[in-house]
């Protein structure tokens, strides 16, 4: 049984998805791991991780759209020392994932033909996030 760490830091743009499958895929299959587990954590609390549909790019804005409706920046808030979106970011993650468990067949990550693993940003401003990896397998 082996185990390896990796830190994926990953530049955004503001309030989206950021696909980062190509990357983990990457540093997945260099690790030599032929059947495993990987985890992946998103070590912030105005941002999450989410395996979507990676086909039509109206599934994400509509997500996002979703999640404007339903936690408004214009809220009452207590907390806003950060800005007007952090606290709505920080229930948006509440709302999502900080992590994901992804099997790991044939030293890939076993995604559906339709998924991929995307980082969903919830801050407006531009933010420099870290994910880190872990997997174990043989």
């Amino acid at each position: 049984m082996q185990q390896t760490l990796h830190t994926l830091t990953v530049e955004t743009r503001g309030q989206a998805l950021y696909d980062i499958t190509k990357p983990v895929h990457a540093w997945t299959a260099q690790q030599g791991i032929r059947t495993g587990l990987l985890t992946l954590f998103c070590r912030h609390t105005s941002a999450s991780l989410t395996i979507q549909e990676n086909a039509d790019p109206d599934v994400r804005a509509d997500l996002i759209d979703f999640l404007r409706r339903l936690v408004p920046e214009d809220g009452r808030y207590r907390h806003s020392i950060e800005g007007p979106d952090d606290m709505p970011a920080h229930i948006k993650s509440v709302l999502t994932q900080a992590s994901l468990s992804i099997p790991v067949q044939r030293g890939t990550p076993t995604l559906g033909t339709w998924q991929a693993i995307y980082l969903f940003e919830h801050r407006t401003a531009a933010q420099t996030r870290s994910i880190v990896l872990h997997l174990l397998g043989s």
